[in-house]
């Protein structure tokens, strides 16, 4: 029986944190399980890529027990972080590297250089790298020039769902992510201000906890911007709570300043809701174009609330449109 060695964050399957790439990362477990693999799992302790000395030290072990010749699976967000771990067991085992999104992306100015030279020592000792989209594939190989036969896309898949039946004035509006910088939740709350003389309710579904200052800070915002309880934010949805999300929407909003592919564009594409997201990284492959040739859904600048403003009137203001893009 064919065996792989994956190393994943602790707290994988916690519902109160769903992410994207811990979904991705539990599906890909599971799939090669299926497939006749024996899955050895190592959940690593630490909030990665920032882990402190604890988790570090936690891999470390974790790698060093690992047989040699054995093949390895490392989730990006730890792996990319953790050179001085990884590089010197490179020659005895062979590792490979999921990057969901690559930490040398978009990294604090004062951190970039030493962010990008671990990420890059690590991604250029590992015998492969995968990566959820094109995109990723592209600016891996933009940052760190790796071999292009070393680079492999895994794009996510999706699980088949019910048709959301939708509104007549499509007002019903999902935003599925945690609230953290990169989601862009204050782009989006300026974007719905910008139109508050028109109808609509906004459900924001995602974790408070990964950076709670910032998540204060915007419900703080939601509260003082004069739009009510019009603007919800409702903490983490899994499983059936977050299908019954889905299933009282009529568009998805997603204002990121970054996302590797973005599933939940394709979550609510496969219940038949149309996206109103930002036009960053992987989120055009996922959002793809319909049979049609149109894309169902609506892209704008990342950072630009007036832009989101104008998308939501437009959305808001158009039977045609809305017809359409569904």
């Amino acid at each position: 029986m064919t065996e792989v060695h994956v190393i994943v964050p602790e707290g994988i399957d916690d519902p109160g944190r769903p992410s994207g790439g811990n979904t991705y990362d539990r599906r890909v477990c599971q799939g090669l399980a299926a497939l006749g693999w024996a899955v050895h799992e190592h959940a690593v302790p630490g909030a990665w890529p920032r882990a402190d000395s604890a988790g570090r030290a936690a891999l470390e072990r974790a790698v060093r027990r690992i047989p040699d010749g054995a093949v390895v699976l490392l989730d990006g967000l730890i792996a990319s972080a953790a050179p001085e771990a990884l590089v010197p067991q490179a020659c005895r085992l062979r590792q490979v590297v999921l990057v969901h999104m690559p930490l040398g992306h978009r990294p604090p100015d004062e951190e970039a250089g030493a962010v990008r030279a671990r990420e890059r020592d690590v991604l250029a000792a590992a015998a492969a790298v995968v990566t959820t989209s094109a995109w990723t594939r592209r600016r891996l190989g933009e940052l760190y020039a790796l071999p292009a036969d070393r680079m492999h896309v895994a794009e996510p898949g999706v699980d088949a769902a019910a048709l959301a039946p939708g509104t007549t004035a499509g007002d019903a509006l999902l935003c599925v992510a945690a609230v953290t910088p990169d989601k862009g939740h204050d782009v989006l709350l300026k974007g719905l201000a910008m139109a508050r003389d028109l109808s609509w309710r906004c459900a924001c579904v995602g974790c408070l906890v990964r950076d709670p200052a910032f998540a204060d800070g915007v419900r703080r915002r939601g509260r003082n911007s004069g739009l009510g309880d019009r603007v919800r934010f409702a903490g983490p949805r899994t499983g059936p709570e977050l299908d019954r999300a889905y299933a009282t929407a009529d568009l998805l909003v997603l204002a990121s300043h970054a996302e590797s592919y973005g599933m939940v564009v394709t979550e609510a594409l496969a219940r038949g809701l149309p996206v109103l997201a930002t036009e960053v990284g992987g989120v055009t492959e996922a959002l793809g174009y319909g049979e049609d040739g149109i894309r169902p859904g609506l892209l704008v600048p990342p950072g630009d609330p007036a832009a989101v403003g104008a998308a939501l009137r437009a959305w808001l203001g158009d039977a045609e449109l809305r017809g359409r893009l569904r």
